[in-house]
């Protein structure tokens, strides 16, 4: 085999795998073969871009606290392999795999303090800058039939010890009954083939333009959108030129000629929820998104094994992580704000 089928068959991999084999083939591979320093191998060999501008313009430019430091010519700002991934500002990188290795085995954040000897607050907040690093798939990364349909979580305060409310007792039902805004709305959307896309839209009833928010990238012309009778579902397909097919539940129409249906997302609705109530007896509607970013790495792997390396090169790629981590009580007001 010669350089240019071995070129052409690396062109062929996917992002991550691309990455893997950058870190194989880097000589700082033979010192650190963690998955988590593919990001500085990928920056070495020019495959990856400044953090704050984007660019690919940038040099070596020394070492900053042990870390490979840049220096970018379009912008000329310094940055390092972990500028603005869940990494920067964290000094127990070390222990940063062995933690996603017990996530990713669901323990609890009180043994991960135990087995890793650090604060439970850090634990905590190790796990959700890592959630906030998960990007799940945008509109124009699904193809054909996409299924979409929302599911709704109570409001929980979990954790918060001031509490604007009277506290509900375990297991009882809310006192306002059918969709109201005590409810935090969930846009589920899922095609045929692997996309997938999950998003804490509003409280109470979903609007056309929360679907559009959730997409983030409108669906392809070709698409066909499968939802229930939501008049916004409608509206959407409208505006976006797309096939709506309509499925209504108090018509019993539960599968059209042609295989259309919502049986898919509407299956993993069940599941989220049983994984959600099963593992961590609730959680907070404050990080609800977090979790669904989870739940979302959880489904992509659900074919093969969800190892430690797939879970940190996944995470390692955002490098707009801290700043979506930050940004999680801003975005949880805008949340609330939906209420009133």
């Amino acid at each position: 085999m010669n350089y240019q089928e071995v070129l052409t068959l690396a062109r062929s991999l996917s992002k991550e795998e691309q990455l893997q084999l950058i870190v194989s083939l880097s000589p700082s591979s033979q010192e650190d073969t963690g998955a988590l320093r593919s990001r500085c191998a990928a920056l070495i060999n020019k495959q990856a871009t400044c953090p704050y501008c984007g660019g690919k313009h940038y040099r070596r430019y020394g070492k900053a606290h042990g870390s490979q430091r840049f220096k970018c010519n379009d912008c000329n700002r310094t940055f390092t392999e972990y500028t603005g991934t869940w990494l920067d500002g964290i000094h127990k990188k070390s222990l940063a795999e062995p933690y996603i290795s017990l996530m990713i085995e669901e323990y609890s954040l009180d043994k991960i303090k135990e087995k890793l000897h650090i604060n439970k607050k850090t634990a905590f907040d190790w796990r959700h800058k890592i959630l906030a690093s998960y990007e799940q798939n945008t509109g124009d990364e699904f193809e054909g039939v996409v299924e979409s349909d929302e599911t709704f979580f109570d409001h929980s305060q979990k954790g918060n010890r001031h509490l604007k409310r009277p506290s509900r007792k375990r297991g009882s039902d809310p006192k306002k009954r059918g969709i109201t805004t005590d409810k935090a709305a969930v846009i589920v959307s899922k095609d045929r083939s692997k996309s997938l896309k999950m998003t804490v839209s509003t409280m109470g009833r979903i609007t056309k333009s929360d679907i559009e928010e959730s997409f983030q990238n409108p669906l392809p012309k070709e698409s066909i959108l499968c939802s229930d009778g939501h008049v916004s579902y409608k509206g959407y397909s409208i505006d976006n030129n797309l096939k709506h097919i309509v499925l209504r539940g108090d018509l019993k129409q539960h599968v059209k000629k042609g295989g259309y249906h919502i049986q898919h997302v509407n299956e993993l609705h069940n599941r989220l929820k049983k994984w959600i109530d099963g593992s961590f007896w609730g959680v907070s509607t404050k990080y609800l998104q977090n979790y669904l970013n989870w739940f979302y790495m959880r489904e992509k792997f659900k074919h093969e094994s969800m190892t430690t390396e797939k879970m940190a090169l996944a995470s390692i790629q955002n490098t707009h992580a801290v700043k979506q981590y930050r940004c999680n009580n801003f975005a949880y007001d805008v949340l609330l704000a939906t209420q009133l």
